[in-house]
């Protein structure tokens, strides 16, 4: 009984330092990673002056100050780094990060490696293309040269032809959306498959934003959040407190309309993307779970 005793309480004292990991990380060297996009607008990207801006990094200097009161460690500083969709996870993992704020999807398959926090986003993935295109919806694709940012939600879409019924695609891996935007401006691509918020961003970058058309119904909806280490149950409950707060407080709304409803910093577009129904209403009842 007493050996039975010691090992339970070595599992559990093993298992609370695990799950303290990432705080005590960041404690000992009293500095948060905060992982961010290229050019994922207005959500996570890099400003004129190279430093990184959005929706979700917004959200994220939230969590990165409740962070900083409930350790009672306020000198704490921000640092941060560049992912893209294929080494954004592994950057988690390696602890090269302590937090992902983008356009991370929560998914079944992607939970066994990593977690997530609440919601902050829900997309569907369409594609872009020239205004002058023939192009309308998935069938039209068929035999088509198509952009698709490796490693994301919308490549595994793609790649269930059967389902979406179509044949033949071509596709071309881009490491992130602006990558698969020029191929596509310079007719290297017939259309770029993204989220499209994603897409809106990018349409919007440009002067002429008549030039390029979002088509094609929306599929495979995305609930996008936080990223964060698994099995971390302490740091998971803290970032889902805080965004819970922004929630219950009207700041995510806030938040949201800054970014998607009013003119970005610097360049001065409107994406006039007001939040969605199925975002709204998430907001009344906040949880991590989803349907895929």
């Amino acid at each position: 009984m007493f050996k039975y005793l010691c090992f339970s309480l070595t599992l559990l004292f093993a298992i609370q330092v695990h799950a303290a990991d990432t705080l005590a990380r960041i404690k000992e060297r009293k500095t948060i990673v905060i992982a961010h996009r290229e050019a994922s607008v207005p959500i996570s990207y890099l400003s004129e002056d190279s430093k990184p801006i959005g929706y979700a990094m917004d959200i994220c200097s939230k969590v990165v100050e409740r962070i900083k009161r409930d350790l009672k460690q306020p000198q704490i500083t921000l640092s941060y780094l560049l992912v893209n969709s294929s080494n954004r996870f592994s950057a988690i993992q390696d602890a090269s990060a302590d937090l992902e704020c983008g356009t991370t999807a929560n998914t079944a398959e992607r939970r066994k490696q990593v977690a997530f926090s609440i919601p902050y986003f829900f997309s569907a993935t369409r594609f872009l293309i020239k205004a002058d295109s023939s192009i309308k919806n998935w069938s039209d694709l068929t035999q088509k040269r198509v952009a698709i940012v490796r490693g994301s939600t919308a490549s595994g879409l793609l790649r269930q032809l059967t389902q979406l019924k179509i044949s033949e695609l071509k596709l071309m891996e881009v490491s992130h959306s602006r990558a698969g935007f020029e191929l596509l401006q310079e007719g290297q691509v017939d259309a770029l498959v993204a989220e499209e918020v994603v897409l809106a961003g990018l349409r919007a970058s440009m002067d002429s934003t008549q030039q390029w058309k979002i088509v094609g119904e929306g599929i495979g909806i995305e609930a996008q959040t936080v990223m964060f280490a698994k099995d971390d149950p302490v740091l998971k409950v803290l970032v889902d407190k805080e965004i819970a707060r922004m929630i219950n407080e009207g700041e995510l709304v806030k938040i949201y309309d800054k970014w998607f409803t009013q003119a970005l910093p610097g360049s001065g577009v409107n994406l006039a993307l007001p939040m969605s129904f199925l975002l709204r209403d998430s907001l009344r009842f906040p949880s991590d779970k989803v349907l895929n």
